[in-house]
């Protein structure tokens, strides 16, 4: 099963992105989860917002590997007309930078002649919320750990000559990769009738021992080898560690998966990032392949049923 999420605001979210872009944006700010960056990047906002410049926010980098987020600032500091920085949306000197950032980005912009123009996009429950309100000095914009709180385009001045379009979070209709998809729903930027929670933490453990973070489940769950089960059998060890028990003494998966998501979403489990520019990129290319595939079958199946169609009139 794969997760796939792109709610009805989400058109149109994809339709005000078009219409602003098309009345002048100088700048696009794209916000990250530093623990996915390259699962939180919209292939769909890449493409709305072609030859714009980018700054790419890579937001709670305080809860991801900083070894991993260093990777991430130099893989975006190396594409064209892109700067990246990272950010703790909730503290207000490094939030500051941003409008700096921008500036460097559109050096012909500025003044009241000629107003810097700001887009800041990002999927849903990535903090974006939170920084426009510390950008802007008051709770301009409605917050919470939920996907999709923001529902309408607001415009924030921040100063006299700088103007901040925020727009709600957005996914993108086909997430290509499946392994994308499962970081996505990890991190709560998914609404939770989109997926299957027990699934998704199968998923997540999966991850978190392939990136190395096998001592830190030890360390949280007291279990001797996580590295050394299936995900499924992990999975079960930790809900009966942590008191995840029905009756019959049989562990409750469903609820012992929400306590693994929400010990990430938490950082409980510590600062951790699930992937790197490598992997992201590989899950893509392998992705696009296998919908490529598909989309050929279906197309040769439509080619032959009308082929049999216009035999049978014969």
């Amino acid at each position: 099963m794969s997760v796939q999420w792109f709610p009805g605001h989400m058109h149109a979210t994809r339709k005000a992105i078009t219409e602003r872009m098309k009345a002048g944006i100088d700048v696009v700010i794209e916000l990250l989860d530093a623990r996915l960056p390259g699962s939180s990047a919209n292939p769909l906002l890449a493409e709305l917002t072609a030859g714009k410049p980018a700054l790419k926010v890579l937001n709670k980098q305080d809860l991801a590997d900083p070894g991993r987020t260093a990777e991430w600032l130099a893989h975006y500091n190396g594409l064209a007309a892109t700067r990246a920085i990272g950010l703790d949306a909730s503290e207000r000197a490094p939030a500051q930078k941003l409008a700096a950032a921008c500036r460097e980005l559109a050096p012909a912009r500025g003044g009241m002649a000629k107003p810097l123009r700001i887009l800041i996009c990002g999927v849903p429950n990535v903090g974006k919320s939170t920084l426009v309100n510390t950008l802007a000095g008051r709770k301009a914009a409605k917050t919470g750990d939920e996907a999709g709180i923001t529902k309408n385009e607001q415009r924030i001045n921040l100063a006299a000559d700088a103007y901040l379009f925020d727009t709600p979070g957005m996914l993108w209709p086909k997430i290509i990769a499946p392994r994308c998809g499962f970081h996505l729903a990890a991190s709560g930027a998914v609404g939770r009738n989109a997926y299957d929670e027990q699934e998704v933490a199968l998923e997540l453990l999966e991850s978190l021992v392939e990136a190395g973070y096998a001592e830190a489940l030890t360390t949280r769950y007291k279990h001797p080898e996580p590295d050394a089960v299936p995900a499924e059998q992990l999975l079960e060890d930790i809900g009966r560690q942590r008191g995840a028990v029905r009756s019959g003494a049989k562990v409750d998966l469903q609820k012992a998966a929400e306590i693994v998501l929400n010990d990430f979403r938490s950082s409980i489990l510590g600062r951790m990032t699930l992937e790197t520019p490598e992997q992201v990129g590989q899950w893509v290319s392998e992705g696009q392949a296998d919908h490529d595939r598909r989309q050929a079958e279906r197309l040769a199946q439509r080619e032959e049923r009308a082929r049999q169609r216009r035999k049978a009139r014969k």
